[in-house]
């Protein structure tokens, strides 16, 4: 069986190898090709701009991979700081007359959503318009759609805005049926993570931090919406309870919309407003393209490095995720860089490892220590892991509906001894030359004594992680204790509560830095730096191996992975229906 494994390897390997090496050979061409044209696009010097949103809104810029062009798939990303910092450009471009959006195409994070309805409501500050064309509204897309000055929604549309939801599915009952028992230490009662492997129901206070949580990015959305279309919140839950909105007369009768139209009575109207009888005489600037032409590239000797945490915090190296040897490599590397002497930490996490976000927090804190200014700026999430890496900034920016605090931390500990046993039919004998060798093989539960020694580094971790954030964010260690206990808040909440400074984005936080920097010029350069397409190329080939684990391997290897390491970790991956 291992000669034929090895066999197929090698087959394999010799087959990639040579796929790789066409790939190369192709992509190679493809660049000399490139060459005598210009990176960035041309685009018109006067028209209408454009946001269709073909391009992803994204956190970093993530090239297209070799492979998908060669599938013929171009599309790429928009970063959410140059997508903001076109729309400024745009406000005092004499060249944009107005925008169009079609907010319906928008993909992207919540955070990302937010950033950018609030550069549009810039725009609109500056004394030009925003027109929005809507098909199928749903909560996220009719929330951008919200800061225009006039909403339109095709005649045959329909709209499904139905308020905020989460789902959380819990397994105890098919783990006991199939005969895995899950071991969960933790400190802070609304620690949930691992919850749904230890419990058949929600627990009060997970059901309680959810509620607060939801309401309290609701309301921002909710308020945002009902001032932006002169109507109560009250009015605008009474919509979404009573299931009124659904027919474009739905929307048109409560006030949601200004008026219907098809698609080529919505090109009618841009040309009056533009002022030109025929289609073709309307000029349209394509917001992805403006977004990387006319940007300005400042250079400077002043930098402002933006660092991106984007991902799971875990151990060694990795591209995908945070990975605490890679990530802090990367920050000691600017550290040692004196030409930057401003950082802007840019948090989109949920959390995960401890020690690996304790090597990470480690540079922050040696960076801080030559005199820098770090500046945290949250995304999507900055919660538990990703709030300990970045509690000791000196400022911090979040979005209002970012997910933070989840100050608290657990450890898992499977127990699958029985459905070995039973299910699989295999019989594990253990050798070992001291008592407790065998606590963390996951054949046995953990006897009472294993638990308080688990219990008793839980706690030491928590005790840690509370007074680390008690000293970055100049509280009492026991104030730090009541808001935390492992609770999720929203960037709201954690504002009130005082987990973060100031209620802002990635742009304000760049000018923020900027300003208690002294800089009156400044050039942002962005860590880490984005991957070639030959890198993502060989990245994609790099886990063939997994392909030839069986099943139960490679289950096996990731419960293995997880029995008794020490998290900070968020207890969902929050995805809200948009």
């Amino acid at each position: 069986m291992k000669f034929l494994k090895t066999l197929l390897a090698s087959f394999l390997g010799c087959a990639i190898a040579l796929f790789i090496a066409v790939l190369v050979c192709i992509g190679f061409i493809g660049s000399l090709a490139l060459l005598g044209q210009s990176s960035a696009p041309v685009v018109p010097e006067n028209g209408i701009l454009k946001m269709d949103f073909k391009n992803v809104v994204s956190e970093r810029a993530v090239p297209v991979s070799a492979i998908a062009l060669l599938q013929g798939q171009n599309t790429g990303t928009t970063t959410i700081y140059d997508a903001i910092k076109a729309v400024e450009r745009a406000a005092a471009d004499p060249g944009v007359r107005f925008i169009y959006m079609e907010p319906d195409n928008f993909a992207g994070s919540i955070s990302s959503l937010e950033e950018l309805r609030n550069a549009l409501e810039k725009f609109r500050a500056s004394g030009k318009a925003i027109i929005s064309f809507t098909q199928t509204p749903t909560l996220g897309s009719y929330w951008l759609a919200s800061v225009s000055d006039k909403i339109y929604m095709a005649p045959y549309g329909s709209g499904m805005i139905l308020g905020l939801g989460s789902q959380m599915i819990y397994f105890k009952d098919l783990l006991d049926e199939i005969g895995i028992n899950i071991q969960l230490i933790r400190h802070g009662k609304y620690k949930s993570a691992g919850e749904p492997y230890i419990k058949s129901e929600m627990s009060p206070e997970n059901r309680k931090q959810n509620e607060d949580m939801l309401n309290a990015i609701w309301d921002s959305i909710g308020e945002e919406i009902a001032q932006a279309r002169g109507i109560t919140v009250e009015e605008l839950d009474s919509m979404i309870n009573g299931l009124r909105l659904d027919s474009p007369a739905d929307f048109m009768k409560y006030g949601l919309i200004d008026g219907t139209a098809t698609k080529d009575e919505m090109t009618e109207k841009l040309c009056t407003l533009y002022e030109v009888e025929d289609e073709k005489d309307l000029s349209f600037i394509p917001f992805d393209d403006y977004a990387i032409s006319l940007v300005p590239k400042t250079v400077s000797k002043n930098k402002i490095a933006v660092v991106y945490a984007d991902g799971e915090i875990v151990e060694g190296k990795s591209t995908e995720n945070i990975g605490g040897d890679s990530f802090s490599k990367q920050l000691s590397e600017i550290r040692k860089d004196t030409t930057i002497r401003t950082i802007v930490f840019r948090v989109n996490s949920p959390g995960g490892s401890v020690s690996a976000a304790e090597k990470i927090k480690r540079e922050i804190d040696l960076i801080k220590g030559q005199g820098r200014t770090v500046i945290a700026s949250y995304g999507s999430y900055a919660a538990s892991g990703g709030y300990w890496i970045s509690a000791n900034c000196d400022y911090i920016f979040s979005d209002a509906t970012t997910l933070t605090g989840s100050i608290g931390v657990f450890s898992m500990i499977p127990d699958i001894g029985k459905v070995i046993k039973e299910k699989a039919h295999l019989n594990v004998y253990t050798i070992k030359t001291h008592e407790h060798a065998d606590m963390f093989n996951m054949m046995r539960p953990l006897d009472a004594e294993e638990e308080r020694y688990m219990q008793a580094s839980v706690d030491t971790i928590y005790t840690k992680f509370t007074k680390l954030v008690a000293q970055g964010r100049g509280m009492e260690v026991g104030y730090v204790d009541e808001i935390a206990q492992g609770r999720v808040w929203a960037g709201t909440e954690a504002l009130e509560i005082g987990l973060v400074d100031e209620i802002g984005g990635l742009a304000d936080a760049i000018e923020y830095a900027a300003a208690v920097s002294g800089y009156s010029d400044y050039e942002v350069v962005q860590y880490p730096k984005p991957k070639t397409q030959i890198e993502m190329l060989m990245e994609q080939f790099g886990g063939m191996d997994a392909m030839l684990e069986s099943p139960f391997e490679n289950a096996y290897r990731n419960l293995e992975e997880v029995s008794g390491k020490m998290y900070a970790r968020l207890p969902w991956d929050y995805e809200f229906e948009f």
